[in-house]
This record gives C-alpha cells, structure tokens and sequence, in this order.
C-alpha cells in the first residue's frame, strides 16, 4: 500500500485520506477503519488510479454518498474511491448532463427550478448521481430508468464507453452495472419534460411533508431496507407478523416505518447486519417469501 500511495501522490491524483471511520461517509452512521479514500480530480486522474490499483493489485469499490451500503465494523483493507469531483450539472433544454458525483437531490432542485418534470421523485433521495444509476433508484412508482438517456462509464479494461438507456438494462431497483461490478459509472445524460414550475413545486411540498409524517428522517438510516415483492409492501408485511419497534443493541426497526431500520443508539455495523438478517428470516417463516436487501453489505466475508 505504502508503494501504490506513493505513486498517488506522484501522479497527483487527487485527495487522500488514510485511516478515517466509514460512519463518516455512510447514512447508517456505522462502519469500521477505511485504509484510504481518493478523490480523483477527473476522469484522466480516475483511470491513472485505476491503473495503480490494477498493478498494484489492490481490492477496491467506489463510494458515492454511502446512502445504501452497510460497511461491517472492521477495517476495509483497500481502496475506496470517491468520485466527488466528478459533479458536473450542465443543463442543455430538456436535458441535463450530469457527474456520478453530483447529488441526486440537487439535480431534481435544480429540474424544480427550470420547470421541468422528471425528476421529482428523487427530491427525497440521498444519494449520488453513479449510486442512483447503478442501483436504479426510485420512488413513486418512476426511478432512474424512465429517465436516463446514456450512461459513460469506464469498462473494466479502462476504455470509456457510453451506453444506451436500453443497454443498461433498467429494472426495479436493478442495472446493467449490478452485472457488470467492475464498470464505473462516471457520468449520464437524462431527459426530462417541460412543465409547470408551481405545480412540479406542489408535488415537490406534498411529498417531503408525507416523507416527514412517514419515514423516521430524524435518525440515521439507508432507507427502504427490503425491496416490495411484487403486489406487496414490505413494510406491512414486517409491522403485521409484530417487528415494529423490534431491537437489537443500538438498530431498531423504526415505530414509524417498519421497513425502514434504524440506528437509534449508537448501533454497530453488526447490530443492524443482524436485525436486517433476523426480520428478512421472520418474513419468510411467516409469509414464504424471502424478502429482497435493498442495501449492499461491503467487507463482511
């Protein structure tokens, strides 16, 4: 590592960070020792350092807003990527290009502001452009398929490539990139709709206050943790076989919405690895479905 640092620092690649506690970079607030972060300044930079990562042979994954991974509480011995620079917001008419690391929310903002419709159901969404696309984010029965154009990534052989709405095989809460783990998502072009800037504000108003009157905002969390099986809800599914409420050292499954968990007091990354196990294996004793993780558990083998 101290090799492969040394050669960051050479190529000045972009920021580092060394030795900092993941329930810095995560929404549930929980997860152990990261070795390093590096912010590449740009796409050149990115693929240099993916370069030194592939000579180097060094484990690695891209981290966006952390707003759906579960870190486990001990140290992630790789290289953790941050593609924060790469957050640009070029709106074009209709159309807006936009960096993996730009956020999600203030891209919809930025829609609301133009008058234009498309995007209101990730105003709610903490998360980064990349981390949308690779895990096809949605609310309100529209997600990230309905929109994207293209999608540029970089492959797994380091050339940059752009793909077609259809070739990145959008599905509920599923995309090509899921397949495809060693392609980087770095930036996407989505097509929105004109539209009445009072009325896209209105629905913009109702739903923060129904998210605010629904959803336990007030404590850290990765959202929705289980994926509704199809003509069903979670949540209901949970708070009907009496999960509500349930704990586990510091994660609870919130009073609120039970398909949201939450850490209530200090939970560690195995307090909520394991309510999550435990209330996904209750669903399925009781209904005989085996409900679908909506979070990624990184560094648990």
């Amino acid at each position: 590592m101290k090799e492969f640092l040394k050669e960051v620092e050479e190529k000045e690649i972009g920021k580092i960070v060394q030795d900092v506690f993941l329930s810095k970079y995560t929404t549930y607030k929980v997860g152990g020792l990261a070795s390093v972060i590096i912010y590449p300044k740009n796409q050149e930079k990115l693929v240099s350092l993916c370069k030194l990562i592939q000579k180097h042979r060094l484990k690695y994954k891209i981290l966006g807003y952390g707003s759906n991974l579960l870190f486990s509480d001990k140290r992630y011995d790789g290289v953790l990527i941050k593609l924060d620079e790469l957050d640009k917001i070029e709106f074009i008419g209709n159309k807006v290009v936009c960096g993996a690391g730009a956020s999600l929310m203030k891209v919809s903002r930025e829609a609301a502001k133009r008058s234009l419709t498309g995007l209101e159901f990730a105003a709610g969404i903490p998360g980064s452009i990349g981390g949308a696309i690779y895990m096809n984010a949605g609310a309100y029965k529209s997600d990230m398929g309905y929109i994207v154009q293209s999608v540029t990534v970089l492959t797994d052989d380091l050339r940059i490539i752009t793909l077609t709405n259809q070739e990145m095989d959008f599905h509920y809460r599923s995309s090509f990139l899921q397949k495809h783990k060693d392609y980087i998502c770095l930036e996407t072009m989505i097509k929105l709709v004109k539209g009445d800037r009072k009325e896209i504000e209105k629905v913009l108003k109702e739903r923060k206050e129904r998210r605010l009157a629904s959803q336990p905002l007030e404590y850290p969390s990765a959202g929705s943790v289980f994926r509704n099986p199809e003509g069903l809800f979670a949540g209901k599914m949970i708070e009907d076989i009496g999960l509500k409420g349930l704990t586990k050292g510091g994660a609870q499954v919130s009073e609120k919405h039970a398909n949201f968990i939450i850490n209530k007091k200090e939970a560690s990354a195995k307090d909520i690895h394991d309510l999550i196990l435990f209330v996904q294996d209750a669903v399925k004793e009781h209904y005989h479905i085996e409900l679908k993780i909506e979070q990624e558990f990184v560094n648990w083998e």
